[in-house]
């Protein structure tokens, strides 16, 4: 039976962002590294259905790995940008008020100092009148670290660079069980797509790492030997993004005051490093994975947005993409921190499990992958 010391099952951003780390560390061969994916190319779920938002580390509360990992994660994603040459910008977010007071604000500026973002500024109705003459409101905080990447650019040098140090990686192969054995941990797959059919491909690993991202409790659940107990329950939630034609009038990112518990961001501005505008995503919890965009969605988008952009006309509003958020919260509950779950955890030897890896996840990558690997 083929042995790996490390099975790395999902290639989303996270799941790439961990094989880097791994193939990069010296402490393991880079050709018995094997990454595998049950889609054919990588980042086709949640990876690639978000803002494209190198967030600052403003919302999640003081000592939570979410905090933690948004700002650690934010350092270490710029700094690769430079290194391996992926775009990016930093156009900063303007996070808005139009209430008279600045309460809600004011906290959030507390929680960022608390999590160690240090350069947020105050802007007043007149800087906003100067700066941004298309957007109406009374109060904003500016985060000038907050930048926008090519996130498609980004996962794909993740694989060129674990790849070219010899890591092997599996597209279409679904594991279907991991389970304790003599060798270490017995791993069974199913390499889909072919033109016989299918083919079962029995091996051993020393590691096994959970990155599944919305099916990281399925693929818990093939595990037998990991007690029910341990899989957190999963409450997927929807966003929806529509574009923008024409001009787009914001030097910034636009975003109102958070959500209750951040189950969302509120309906914010982004835009891609062309310069397209975009509006989303809203937030709601949904039962099935469902990618479609409700046009008719479009008038409540409208109005919504029509409190900070009131020059918006519906009629540019496009469906572009949807979303879904593998949140560990469900309605009415405090937001859930993101969970890295091992032995100590689960008393499983070997194993490694991800849980509620939402949104920030992309900027967080790198600082997951680096915590992953130091608790091997």
């Amino acid at each position: 039976m083929d042995r790996f010391e490390v099975t790395i099952a999902g290639a989303g951003v996270i799941g790439l962002a961990i094989a880097h780390a791994f193939t990069s560390s010296g402490r393991f061969k880079p050709e018995h590294i094997l990454l595998v994916e049950q889609e054919n190319r990588i980042g086709q779920h949640i990876s690639s259905r978000h803002s494209e938002v190198i967030h600052a580390g403003i919302y999640y509360r003081p000592g939570s790995l979410k905090a933690h990992c948004c700002v650690r994660g934010k350092a270490l994603l710029y700094e690769f940008c430079d290194t391996y040459d992926i775009t990016y910008k930093k156009p900063g977010k303007l996070i808005i008020s139009n209430d008279l007071g600045v309460e809600e604000l004011e906290k959030l500026a507390a929680n960022a100092t608390a999590n160690g973002v240090t350069d947020l500024q105050w802007w007043d109705e007149q800087k906003l009148l100067r700066e941004e003459p298309a957007l109406r409101a009374r109060h904003a905080l500016l985060s000038p670290s907050t930048g926008i990447l090519d996130s498609h650019a980004y996962m794909e040098r993740l694989l060129q660079l674990s790849q070219d140090r010899g890591m092997v990686f599996a597209p279409n192969t679904r594991i279907t069980s991991v389970h304790a054995s003599a060798q270490g941990l017995e791993v069974v797959s199913e390499a889909n797509g072919l033109a016989q059919g299918s083919s079962k491909f029995h091996f051993s690993s020393d590691l096994f790492i959970n990155a599944c991202g919305l099916q990281a409790q399925d693929m818990a659940s093939r595990c037998p030997d990991l007690e029910p107990c341990h899989i957190p329950a999963l409450y997927p939630c929807k966003g929806d993004y529509f574009s923008y034609s024409g001009h787009n009038p914001f030097k910034h990112l636009i975003y109102p005051t958070p959500e209750p518990n951040l189950r969302g961001l509120g309906i914010h501005s982004t835009q891609d490093l062309a310069g397209q505008l975009r509006f989303g995503p809203d937030s709601r919890y949904v039962e099935t994975l469902d990618y479609g965009v409700d046009a008719s969605k479009a008038a409540g988008y409208a109005t919504a947005i029509r409190s900070y952009f009131p020059a918006i006309e519906e009629s540019r509003l496009q469906p572009a993409y949807a979303g879904i958020r593998p949140k560990l919260s469900g309605p009415g509950q405090s937001a859930a921190d993101f969970e890295i779950a091992g032995p100590t955890q689960h008393g499983q030897p070997g194993m490694y499990h991800l849980f509620g890896i939402e949104s920030p996840g992309l900027t967080s990558s790198l600082a997951l992958a680096e915590k992953v690997l130091n608790s091997v």
